[in-house]
């Protein structure tokens, strides 16, 4: 049996499949890999497309839409792979790309997982907003990553180019060691889509598994292929699950205060978007707070277990233990490379 199972979660992108799959059939080695797409109730022609011109790959077909975090849970339980790896529909990847991810997984039994450096496809010169070279977190819960820092997105010039710890791989490309996803839980369904891989990889530096950005395996991300950026219910999704991961996982010693200044962080994001003429994004916001509200008696008893499990009660290293939008906004730091002077 091949050791690794690459794993696209389709749904309704035929036309992606179309594009993008003819090139990772090429450099996936098929004695090292598994290319199998789950099906997430697509109802367009995915499947026939599929079944026509590529009947040697695995389908795994779901009943419904279960969105990104449960689709991938129930396509993953019916596989017994050592690796796995979490791939977006609209990856174009490179050669060798599989093959360096592997052998430094075979080669690092610290490491749980990793993803390639990720670069957009519109602009190959450039990062891609979603995990650029590796993801981050300050305390109150804001992502960034080696390369891209809120909207300001880099371009790649080699600067990022070396092998370094993270806190979180983008799902876009996410290769995981299937056992530690299994015994982590693997991601939280109630997500549904935005954040979950954060979450995941959360849980699992708490508990001592090790995260890294490859850079010698790259990628190129279109991004933004289901929501757009701007979409009322990504902005929901978004700050709901920021806020629910921040519950699950935050160290009691910091939870108040975080969660206080949360508090104004997002209702200062809410006035931004009605300033802005987005009141839907606004109200998605103010939705987002209540749902949280709603949901933590139900995670109180996976908060519970997850801080037992935690080695100590603090932030991993890869955690800022400043303020991102201060950072940012006030003191004008816009690329990574400022944040090795913060203390990162």
């Amino acid at each position: 049996m091949r050791t690794t199972a690459v794993v696209i979660l389709n749904w309704n992108g035929q036309k992606l499949l179309e594009r993008f799959l003819p090139v990772l059939i090429t450099h996936t080695p098929a004695d090292k890999a598994d290319i199998i797409v789950a099906d997430n109730g697509s109802t367009d022609a995915s499947l026939l497309f599929l079944e026509t011109h590529y009947p040697q790959i695995r389908r795994i077909v779901l009943d419904k839409n279960y969105g990104f975090a449960e689709g991938y849970n129930k396509a993953l339980s019916q596989l017994n792979h050592e690796y796995v790896v979490l791939l977006n529909s609209d990856v174009e990847v490179t050669p060798d790309w599989l093959t360096v991810a592997v052998d430094y997984l075979d080669a690092n039994p610290a490491v749980t997982a990793l993803q390639p450096k990720m670069l957009a496809f519109n602009d190959k010169s450039a990062f891609e907003y979603a995990g650029a070279s590796g993801g981050f977190l300050d305390m109150y819960g804001y992502p960034f990553c080696r390369g891209r820092i809120f909207t300001t997105i880099e371009k790649d010039v080699g600067q990022y180019d070396t092998v370094a710890e993270i806190l979180w791989a983008s799902g876009a490309c996410l290769f995981i060691r299937l056992q530690d996803y299994k015994e982590a839980g693997g991601l939280d369904a109630y997500f549904f889509a935005h954040q979950e891989e954060i979450d995941l990889c959360w849980r699992l530096r708490a508990r001592g598994k090790k995260i890294v950005c490859l850079p010698q395996s790259v990628i190129y991300h279109i991004g933004g292929a289901t929501l757009k950026m701007e979409h009322p219910r990504k902005t929901f999704l978004n700050f709901r699950n920021n806020l629910l991961m921040l519950y699950k996982n935050m160290p009691e010693r910091y939870y108040r205060k975080v969660m206080f200044c949360r508090f104004f962080l997002d209702y200062a994001a809410t006035l931004q978007f009605l300033l802005k003429g987005h009141p839907k994004n606004a109200f998605s916001v103010v939705k987002a707070r209540w749902d949280f509200q709603r949901q933590k008696k139900n995670y109180r008893t996976i908060r519970a277990e997850n801080l037992k499990k935690t080695l100590k009660d603090d932030f991993p290293p890869e955690i800022f233990r400043k303020s991102l939008l201060w950072a940012y906004y006030v003191r004008k730091k816009i690329f990574f490379s400022d944040f090795r002077m913060l203390r990162l």
